[in-house]
């Protein structure tokens, strides 16, 4: 069994890659994970930002 992990993506970077990686891991595009992280601004501001110094960058690709 192989466990995928939460990276950053190295390929759908706008600023860090945090909404690309996230989209990776749950199949999402991309685009969907940006507009949700916008509509929930407040809260997601500081995700964001934990999210971005804590993940590491997916170089598998």
């Amino acid at each position: 069994m192989i466990l995928k992990k939460l990276m950053k993506s190295s390929r759908d970077k706008a600023l860090f890659g945090v909404c690309g990686g996230i989209a990776e891991f749950f199949g999402l595009s991309p685009f969907i994970v940006r507009i949700i992280f916008i509509f929930t601004t407040p809260v997601s501001f500081w995700i964001y930002l934990f999210l971005a110094s804590s993940l590491k960058e997916n170089r598998s690709l």
